[in-house]
């Protein structure tokens, strides 16, 4: 796996303040949750593996045999899982992330469901785009699975700004229709289901210290993902 990014490419998108100290730490969250959830496979219905295929040839249909670049703003940056050529600073405009995907199993479960990220409609989001070398099916198969199959999103091709000039990237973006947005909830209501739920594969808040702390490492400054960690830390101190 390789990064196409500069150290000088990397800065120019810089924004957030050096050196700020998370509230939110791995201590805390293992005080709260010793052991994983409950593996509660109740309520998410899964996208069948036939229909997963299929939709990833039509897309690749669609975009054409060339290089594919994808952008990450999430569980992406930090676990790609991706064979890519190049990596480079990014900043989508007309969408923002923002916790509003129930999830129920994986980090939640029926009983006390967590939230996930996705990008919902407003606003612009900073984060990272990987370039994949063509020929992409086999590169890009496990990604295309791991977002896809809880049919919480949909593939977006979306114009996105980059050092190197503009590129065209897949990007996941929230599915209103699948029974799991949750809408525009307070950061009060989301750092309550953060503090609040784990799932078989470990806690939520898990999935937001990881977030918070490549954002911070890439210099992304999300004042709503760092007002969330502090409000999800205080809450797990309690």
């Amino acid at each position: 796996m390789a990064s196409g990014s500069s150290n000088s490419a990397l800065c120019s998108y810089a924004m957030s303040p050096k050196h700020r100290i998370l509230s939110l730490t791995a201590d805390l969250i293992q005080a709260r949750f010793p052991e994983p959830g409950a593996d509660d496979r109740s309520t998410t219905r899964l996208m069948p593996q036939e229909e997963i295929a299929a939709r990833l040839d039509a897309f690749l249909a669609e975009h054409g045999p060339e290089d594919l670049w994808i952008l990450a703003y999430g569980s992406l940056i930090w676990k790609p899982n991706l064979d890519f050529a190049e990596r480079r600073m990014a900043k989508l405009f007309g969408w923002h992330r923002r916790f509003c995907i129930w999830q129920r199993r994986w980090r939640g479960t029926s009983a006390s469901p967590g939230l996930m990220l996705a990008l919902d409609r407003g606003g612009s989001c900073r984060g990272v785009v990987y370039r994949i070398a063509a020929p992409v099916r086999e590169k890009i198969v496990d990604v295309w699975e791991r977002e896809m199959i809880g049919y919480a999103y949909h593939p977006r091709l979306l114009s996105v700004q980059t050092e190197g000039g503009m590129v065209m990237a897949l990007t996941f973006v929230v599915n209103r229709d699948s029974g799991r947005y949750a809408g525009q909830l307070s950061d009060e209501e989301v750092a309550d289901r953060i503090a609040a739920a784990c799932g078989h594969i470990g806690p939520c808040a898990s999935y937001l210290l990881d977030t918070v702390a490549h954002l911070e490492e890439l210099g992304i400054d999300d004042r709503h993902l760092w007002r969330l960690q502090e409000l999800v830390a205080e809450r797990l101190a309690r």
